[in-house]
């Protein structure tokens, strides 16, 4: 337990890094952009794939838990004032948004980027948070019955997607850690 008491407390330490600051900005808006620009792969007509998943897991790996989920309530916020279509505000979603800052966080903050904590983080999001939590979220959203019709479509969804969701995060994490390895703010303090 003091480990993760621990990476909680290293990361929250980062909120007075201007440079985290800075980056968990650009993090936040590229999120928001790809959501207001629909930015998606398409694989299939039913199944697409956004990358906004992408700029919790950078945070998290980068900045840590604390940082991740304060990073995941402003972008589902922010992105809903700037995308709302007029729906109303729903917090729900932005709780989700917070969870999955805090696995990415747990999973990637100063470990090394590996195939299996990738996965371990991702099939959680997946689970407890796209499938169950975020039906939950609908089902209060919409008022509808919770129709069990409709669970084997979002399981099937998010079991096909996961792998190109990890491939596609182990990807963008290893440019990314390579480019914030060769970052004149790195390269300053050696």
């Amino acid at each position: 337990m003091s480990k993760i008491k621990q990476l909680f407390q290293d990361s929250a330490a980062r909120f007075h890094q201007p440079r985290t600051l800075a980056v968990v900005a650009l993090l936040i808006a590229l999120n928001i952009t790809l959501d207001a620009l629909n930015i998606r792969l398409q694989l299939t007509p039913q199944l697409r794939i956004g990358f906004g998943f992408l700029t919790s897991a950078m945070a998290g790996m980068l900045f840590g838990p604390a940082v991740a989920m304060t990073a995941g309530a402003a972008s589902d916020f922010l992105g809903w004032v700037v995308n709302n279509g007029g729906g109303a505000y729903f917090p729900g979603f932005t709780l989700t948004a917070i969870l999955a800052g805090m696995i990415w966080g747990l999973a990637l903050y100063r470990q090394p980027l590996r195939w299996h904590r990738v996965l371990a983080a991702k099939l959680s999001i997946n689970i407890l948070l796209n499938i169950f939590l975020n039906s939950f979220w609908l089902y209060l959203y919409y008022g509808q019955n919770f129709q069990l019709a409709t669970l084997p479509l979002r399981i099937g969804k998010n079991l096909v997607l996961l792998p190109v969701e990890i491939l596609l995060t182990l990807f963008v994490g290893r440019v990314v850690l390579r480019v914030e390895q060769q970052s004149v703010y790195n390269r300053g303090r050696q």
